[in-house]
């Protein structure tokens, strides 16, 4: 595995009334990317966050910026995003059908550029561009809430991603985003996974977000 595993906690599940201060609480715990999730409510049926968080996270934090993208035409607003602060842009290939174009535009922008697949979705269809790509994301529920319930037809998938990217393109993360707890990490890191992204199992721990980010932290140690 080319990268030291790291946790994403995912500022969706934070408590927006005090954002900076939950971004500290997970940077001081030892987190090491904040994970913004942004839906359009056309591709997913959700509403959330648009360049203005990316910036206020930007003036909070100086841990990466991992934004992921979960919106239509995201050519549209990559400049946006990156001139808020974004350290990585990620997009839907079934929102792409320029997908070599859209990933390049991100890298112009001096950002990382990774590409997202849907629990329904291949890997063929990512499969021309996972040699260009920094960041490949899979999810593992059905994009557009928080606290969903684990898919576990996506361990079988990481593990085949993970030896398609070894041969091609080693250096690429590969993230995993969906019902990621102290359970499930470790099915997922043994499949192959190096990044994880973590909401409810941060942001609502009963023991607050320092003891989530612990556990998850510890659960990586294996």
């Amino acid at each position: 595995m080319p990268n030291t595993p790291i946790l994403a906690p995912s500022i969706l599940a934070a408590d927006f009334t005090k954002l900076g201060a939950d971004i500290a609480a997970c940077e001081a715990a030892g987190a090491d990317w904040i994970h913004v999730d942004v839906m359009d409510g056309h591709f997913v049926p959700n509403l959330t966050l648009g360049p203005f968080i990316v910036d206020a996270c930007r003036r909070a934090t100086d841990l990466p910026l991992d934004v992921h993208l979960m919106i239509e035409k995201p050519e549209n607003l990559l400049e946006d995003f990156a001139k808020a602060g974004a350290d990585r842009l990620t997009v839907h290939v079934e929102t792409c059908p320029h997908l070599h174009r859209t990933i390049q535009q991100i890298k112009d922008l001096d950002c990382k550029a990774g590409v997202t697949l849907n629990p329904g979705t291949p890997i063929s269809a990512i499969e021309p561009v996972l040699h260009l790509v920094d960041l490949v994301l899979v999810m593992s529920v059905n994009p557009g809430f928080g606290g969903q319930v684990f898919i576990e037809e996506s361990v079988a998938k990481i593990a085949e991603l993970r030896s398609r990217l070894d041969s091609v393109n080693p250096h690429a993360w590969l993230e995993v985003d969906g019902g990621i707890s102290e359970a499930t990490l470790p099915k997922v890191r043994s499949a192959g996974t190096d990044a994880f992204v973590a909401g409810s199992a941060v942001f609502n721990h009963p023991d607050g977000i320092t003891e989530g980010v612990r556990v998850l932290k510890s659960a990586l140690k294996f």
